[in-house]
C-alpha cells in the first residue's frame, strides 16, 4: 500500500485529500460521506489532520486506521510537537506502526494560546525535525534514546509541511533543506494560488535538493490547494494567515461576484479554484487538495 503511494509520489500523478476530524467521538460520518461521494476513487491517499488550530477533535492516528481499513488506501496521519513529549511520540508511534498506520505528517503544530480548553499548555519539546529524527531512529530499529527496539517497526513514511509564500524565497528553500535533511520524503506546501508561485516553489525545491544530496536525501515537493468559494474567506487568507499569498485579482473577483449573489460569489471562487487546480496538475501532477470536509467542493473539484 505505501510503497505503491511512494511510488506515486516520486513517478506518476500523486493526488491527496485532507480529512478533519470532528469534535466528536464517532469519525464514520465522514468516512461515509466520502465513500457515498465516491471520493476514494478519485485520490491516492488521504491524510488526518491533529487538533488544528489547537482545537480539541478526534485522534488523527485512529481516524487514519478507520479510513485505511475502509478504502484500503494510504492515509498520511498529521502528529504536532504541540501536544507530546518525546516519550508520547514514539508510544504513539509503536501503537501505530502495529495496525499500518505508517505514513506521519510531521507538524510542530499551532499554538496552545489559541486553544478552546481552557488554560491549555503547549508541550514543544522541539519543532517538527525531532519527530522526523525520531522516524529516522525508528527505521533504523532504535528509539529517540538509541536502545535497540524488541522488534524492529515496519518502515515509517515521513511527511513535512512549508509556507508556500516568503517575502525572501531564500528563507522557503532553507526550511524545505532542513526538512529534507532530516527525512522528510514529501513536503506539503501551503495554499499555493497561482501557477508563478508554484514554478517558484519547485525552483527551490530543486535547489534543496541539490544542498542536499550530499546526505544521499530528496524531498519531493506537494502542492496544496484549498479552493475559495467566499470573499470573506479570500480576505482572511490574505490579511491573518503567514506563509500564504492570495492574489489581488482573485479578491477583486470574489468582491465584485458577492455584491451580485452569493450564488455568483459561489460560482466564480470555484471557477477560479478549478482551473488553478488543473493549472497546478498540468505541471505539477502532486496535489493535496484541502476542503475543510467541504466534499462536495473536492469532488467537484477532482471530478
Amino acid at each position: 500500500m505505501f510503497d505503491e503511494l511512494i511510488n506515486k509520489l516520486k513517478n506518476d500523478t500523486y493526488i491527496t485529500l485532507e480529512t478533519t476530524p470532528g469534535h466528536s467521538p464517532v469519525f464514520s460520518p465522514i468516512i461515509d460521506k466520502i465513500q457515498e461521494l465516491g471520493l476514494h476513487n478519485h485520490v491516492d491517499a488521504f491524510t488526518t489532520t491533529d487538533n488544528p488550530l489547537a482545537k480539541l477533535k478526534y485522534n488523527a492516528l485512529f481516524a487514519a486506521k478507520m479510513l485505511q481499513e475502509r478504502f484500503n488506501k494510504p492515509v498520511i496521519a498529521t502528529m504536532s510537537m504541540r501536544d507530546r513529549n518525546k516519550i508520547a511520540l514514539q508510544s504513539d508511534l509503536l501503537g501505530a506502526n502495529e495496525v499500518d498506520v505508517r505514513a506521519i505528517l510531521a507538524l510542530t503544530g499551532d499554538p496552545a494560546t489559541i486553544s478552546d480548553q481552557p488554560h491549555a499548555k503547549g508541550v514543544f519539546e522541539a519543532d517538527s525535525s525531532m519527530l522526523l529524527d525520531i522516524i529516522s531512529c525508528f527505521n533504523s530499529g532504535i528509539d529517540y534514546a538509541g536502545k535497540p527496539l524488541t522488534h524492529k517497526p515496519e518502515t515509517l513514511y515521513p511527511f513535512a509541511v512549508v509556507n508556500s509564500y516568503a517575502k525572501n524565497p531564500k528563507t522557503l528553500q532553507k526550511k524545505m533543506q532542513k526538512k529534507i535533511k532530516h527525512g522528510a520524503i514529501g513536503i506539503i506546501t501551503q495554499p499555493v494560488y497561482n501557477v508563478e508561485s508554484a514554478k517558484q516553489l519547485l525552483e527551490l525545491r530543486d535547489l534543496a535538493n541539490r544542498e542536499c544530496c550530499s546526505e544521499n536525501k530528496k524531498g519531493e515537493l506537494i502542492l496544496g490547494i484549498f479552493p475559495i468559494t467566499k470573499l470573506r474567506t479570500a480576505q482572511f487568507l490574505s490579511a491573518h494567515v503567514p506563509g500564504i499569498n492570495v492574489p489581488n485579482h482573485w479578491i477583486e473577483a470574489l468582491r465584485v461576484a458577492n455584491s451580485r449573489s452569493a450564488e455568483e460569489e459561489y460560482k466564480v471562487g470555484f471557477e477560479l479554484s478549478k482551473k488553478l487546480f488543473d493549472d497546478l496538475k498540468e505541471i505539477h501532477p502532486k496535489i493535496h487538495l484541502m476542503t475543510a470536509n467541504q466534499f462536495q467542493i473536492a469532488k467537484d473539484i477532482l471530478v
